[in-house]
């Protein structure tokens, strides 16, 4: 992460990340990457508590990654914020390649010795994707690139498992391998907490209070 942004900051940029609404995908815990999947019905349910649950929070741009379900679910925030919703290609999520719309156990029934090298080397795509490396550096350099736009504001960002769990990874200073080790509900809220003399801090995981 850079370090060249300056003098310390006292207000850091707050980074609210927000797992988009459920999608037909998720409900069948399936391979969801780069397919312009949809919300369900329950999805904009929870795209709409989680935008009632941000509507008392002081947010000051929203930034969405380019896909459907993710820019759907930014619609309702940004609507109970009047705000208008930047889309940012850097936080789209992992391709999955040829296990796009695959459950784990399909794709380790199509190509156990692959899945078994994706799980435990962050090195290793899966056919035809992108591997978790590659996604640390896409998303380091995008949240870099967000905060030189958005210094000590509060920013939301409407994105998917992947890359916030990278955030997260990162602001934690853990190894790449933690991804594994984390769980991610749709819809819900991360907030992290960036410097601009370098550190991050993470401030509360996996929310899903305002969909109780």
């Amino acid at each position: 992460m850079s370090t060249g942004w300056g003098a310390p900051d006292t207000s850091p940029t707050r980074l609210l990340l927000l797992r988009h609404g459920q999608t037909p995908l998720s409900v069948e815990r399936r391979f969801a990457g780069r397919g312009d999947i949809p919300l369900t019905e329950a999805g904009c349910a929870q795209a709409e508590a989680a935008a009632r649950r941000l509507a008392d929070r002081k947010v000051d741009a929203i930034v969405a990654s380019p896909l459907l379900r993710t820019r759907r679910t930014a619609e309702y925030a940004a609507a109970a914020l009047g705000l208008t919703v930047e889309v940012d290609d850097g936080f789209v999520e992992t391709d999955f390649g040829a296990w796009e719309g695959m459950t784990f156990a399909q794709a380790r029934e199509h190509d156990p010795v692959a899945v078994d090298r994706w799980v435990s080397d962050p090195q290793a795509a899966p056919p035809g994707g992108e591997d978790f490396a590659a996604v640390s550096r896409r998303v380091g350099a995008a949240r870099d690139a967000l905060v030189e736009r958005h210094r000590g504001r509060t920013v939301l960002v409407v994105t998917h498992v992947t890359p916030i769990k990278t955030l997260v990874q990162q602001a934690l200073l853990a190894p790449v391998q933690a991804l594994y080790r984390m769980h991610l509900d749709t819809a819900s809220l991360t907030e992290v907490d960036v410097y601009a003399d370098g550190p991050m801090v993470m401030r509360t995981f996996n929310d899903t209070s305002h969909l109780a």
